[in-house]
């Protein structure tokens, strides 16, 4: 905790019309984080339930559809070609192949199917492949989302002409510390990339990676970035930092306290209440209990399967049994508008 807020010292969010505030300071951000763990988790859990079925959990799938070779230098990741990390390269998959496995996974219960390249940006000649694989997923009556690195305004309408429903692209961090993990990008070029998604009439996701040796304020300063986008990002996963040998993270990433994470999760949640809140990597070193306070302070996605690009995922009978022990169940499928 950065300071300790009393329970009188933070009002609730203002709102507009009847809409969600859009303008949220450091200092707010700050006050509600520190706020006493049961008053901050009720806050949370009103605003979650005014937007969302408490007992409903999403669940997506993520599909590594070209893996490795980035030439970006994200100090975290394991396919930047910068670091030897043991992550060999490959080509595009084929949209057959992929197409397949968005199948087995909607019948493993996922109604999100999210598609990885590792790119710097997409080449117009991958486009062809990548619009076609984002159709024949749709036509699973599955929603699409794919993260393929910075997109040029031409490319966002090539995907949105294809039905893409969300494009992922992450801000990471807060903008203070983000020069301390990426080089060969700014934070700036990034938020020109959401910009275009929403300018192209697609939905965001966007969020970060916790545990890279970021301070707490760090974390809130990320999260008052996105809310303060207008309008917030439908979709915000928030990661935990998988140890990967080989990255320069590896040298400053430290665990990160559950009870951290379980107030980083609400004060997404309150910022952002109309957002979907997503428990993404490192989901597998999470106890039941972490993850169950997570839900309750407002987490309402999960990825579903075993892996998640190159790093391990809870396995579907594990997160079934969870949310089974819990009451709770996979949100009902939704066909791709």
């Amino acid at each position: 905790m950065i300071g300790q807020a009393s329970v009188t010292t933070v009002s609730p969010p203002a709102t507009q019309a009847g809409k969600p505030r859009r303008s949220w300071t450091e200092a707010e951000a700050v006050a509600l984080y520190d706020l006493p763990l049961p008053e901050l988790m009720f806050r949370a859990q009103s605003l979650h339930r005014r937007h969302f079925d408490p007992t409903e959990i999403e669940q997506a799938s993520l599909l590594s559809i070209k893996t490795g070779g980035c030439s970006e230098d994200c100090g975290y990741c394991s396919q930047s070609a910068a670091y030897d990390t043991g992550v060999k390269a490959t080509k595009l998959m084929e949209v057959e192949r992929v197409v397949a496995e968005a199948r087995r996974a909607k019948e493993g219960g996922a109604t999100r199917f999210c598609m990885g390249a590792a790119w710097r940006s997409p080449k117009d000649r991958d486009m062809d492949k990548v619009c076609a694989m984002v159709r024949g997923v749709r036509a699973l009556g599955m929603e699409t989302c794919v993260t393929l690195g910075m997109l040029a305004p031409d490319q966002v309408a090539r995907l949105r002409e294809a039905g893409l429903d969300y494009y992922n692209h992450n801000i990471d961090t807060s903008r203070e510390f983000y020069p301390e993990i990426i080089t060969t990008r700014t934070m700036d070029d990034r938020l020109e990339t959401l910009g275009h998604v929403r300018d192209g009439g697609i939905k965001v996701c966007s969020g970060g990676i916790v545990g890279m040796g970021e301070t707490i304020a760090d974390r809130i300063g990320m999260l008052v970035l996105l809310a303060n986008l207008d309008p917030p990002p439908e979709s915000v996963p928030l990661n935990l930092w998988n140890e990967i040998r080989g990255t320069p993270v590896m040298d400053k990433g430290e665990p990160v306290d559950p009870i951290a994470f379980v107030r980083l999760v609400a004060l997404a949640r309150i910022l952002m209440p109309e957002s979907v809140v997503r428990l993404s990597a490192g989901r597998h070193a999470m106890s039941d209990e972490t993850q169950s306070l997570c839900f309750l302070a407002g987490a309402n996605s999960i990825f579903s399967g075993d892996v998640l690009l190159t790093t391990g995922n809870p396995q579907r009978q594990q997160d079934a049994a969870l949310l089974a022990k819990l009451g709770m169940r996979p949100a009902t499928p939704r066909a791709a508008r």
